[in-house]
C-alpha cells in the first residue's frame, strides 16, 4: 500500500510469485538486522510495471526474478513492490513463474557450491547428500550439466525411486533410510576405491549416535565418514556452520591435500563488491536448471500457515506462492 516515489535505481514490479524461504534469525542477529517483525520471501518473480531514470537494465513489460537483500525492509509477498536493479535478471520466457521464484536459491547455493567453492569439471565425481531436496535436485542437475559424474542418497524409498527417474540419470544412488548402509564403502566401492572428488553434505554429524542433539535426523552421514570417502586433492562443502574438526580430522585432511568450504548463500548479498558475479550466477541457474522439486502453486490466503511449516522446516519441497 501506498508505494514510495520509484528512486533512480529502483524497478517497479508486478509480483507473479513469491518462493518461501527459512528465515535464519541467528545470521539477522549476528548482522545486527534482526528487527521484530521480519518481512518473508525474498526470491519472486514478476514483470517491470516502471523503472527509475538511472536504469539500464531494464525496461517496463521485462520479465525479472531475482533475490531481495537480506536487509530489505519489504516482503516479496506484495502484489507490487520496490526492488533495486542490481537484484534482478531477465526470466527466460520457457521458464514460468513458479519455477523461477521456486528455483533461484536453490540454484544460488548449488552453482556458489560446485562452481565457486570447488570447481567442478568434467569427469569429477560428485557426491549430493539428500538428492532429492530441492537443493539437492538442482546440485546434480548443475553437476550433470558440467559432465560430472553425480552419486547421491536417499533418505527415503519414495526418494530413492525418485532420484532412480532422473535423466540423465545419478550414477548410483545410496539409500540411508535403515540407517545402516555405509556411505563410505559405497562411494568408495563406486569410486574403485579412489575416493569422490566434491562432497556437499546437507548437515553432518559431529558425534556419536548417542551423544548427538535430538533434533539432529539420524540419516546424516558422521563427519568421519565424509573425510574416508574424500579423494586425494578433494573439496568437502558443508551447510554446517558449527563445523568442528579434530586433529585427526585435520590430519586426514592433511594427507589427502583436501579442502573444507562453508557454504553460506548469503555471501554475495554481504558483498557488493562480487554483484556481478552475483548476476552472473542468477542468470545460469535460470538457464541451466528444469524440474525443480516444488509443491504445486499456493494461493496468497494460504502463505502464513505454508511459511508456519518452512520455518519449522516441515516442508520437504520448495514452497512457492502464486499471485
Amino acid at each position: 500500500e501506498n508505494l514510495p516515489p520509484t528512486r533512480d535505481n529502483d524497478v517497479k514490479i508486478q509480483v507473479r510469485a513469491c518462493a518461501l524461504s527459512w528465515i535464519d534469525t541467528k545470521l539477522l542477529s549476528e548482522l545486527k538486522l534482526k528487527k521484530e517483525f521480519l518481512p518473508v520471501g525474498r526470491e519472486i518473480s514478476g514483470v517491470v510495471l516502471e523503472v527509475g531514470r538511472k536504469v539500464s537494465f531494464f525496461q517496463p513489460e521485462d520479465e525479472v526474478v531475482g533475490i531481495l537483500p537480506l536487509d530489505s525492509e519489504e516482503s516479496g509477498l506484495c502484489e507490487v513492490i520496490l526492488v533495486h536493479e542490481h537484484y534482478l535478471v531477465r526470466k527466460p520466457e520457457k521458464v514460468c513463474w513458479v519455477e523461477a521464484a521456486g528455483t533461484v536459491r536453490d540454484g544460488v547455493r548449488a552453482y556458489t557450491a560446485l562452481h565457486y567453492l570447488s570447481q567442478v569439471s568434467p569427469g569429477k565425481t560428485v557426491l549430493v547428500m539428500d538428492g532429492a531436496s530441492p537443493f539437492g535436485t538442482i546440485a546434480i542437475q548443475l553437476a550433470q550439466h558440467r559432465g560430472a559424474k553425480v552419486i547421491s542418497t536417499a533418505h527415503s524409498l519414495e526418494d530413492k525411486q525418485y532420484l532412480e527417474r532422473l535423466r540423465p540419470p545419478v550414477a548410483r544412488v545410496i539409500d540411508v533410510s535403515s540407517g545402516k548402509t555405509d556411505v563410505a564403502e559405497s562411494c568408495l566401492e563406486e569410486t574403485g576405491g579412489l575416493g569422490v572428488d566434491i562432497v556437499l553434505d546437507a548437515g553432518v554429524r559431529l558425534y556419536s549416535r548417542e551423544d548427538e542433539p535430538a533434533l539432529k535426523p539420524q540419516l546424516l552421514p558422521h563427519k568421519h565418514d565424509i573425510i574416508t570417502l574424500l579423494g586425494v586433492g578433494g573439496h568437502w562443502i558443508t551447510t554446517e556452520k558449527h563445523l568442528q574438526l579434530d586433529p585427526p580430522d585435520s590430519h586426514s585432511l592433511f594427507l589427502k591435500g583436501a579442502t573444507v568450504s562453508f557454504l553460506n548463500d548469503e555471501i554475495w548479498n554481504l558483498s557488493n563488491i562480487q554483484q556481478g558475479k552475483y548476476l552472473y550466477i542468477l542468470l545460469m541457474v535460470i538457464l541451466h536448471t528444469n524440474e525443480p522439486q516444488l509443491d504445486e502453486p499456493i494461493p496468497f490466503y494460504e502463505a502464513k500457515v505454508s511459511m508456519e511449516m518452512v520455518q519449522k522446516n516441515q516442508a520437504r519441497k520448495r514452497q512457492v506462492i502464486q499471485f
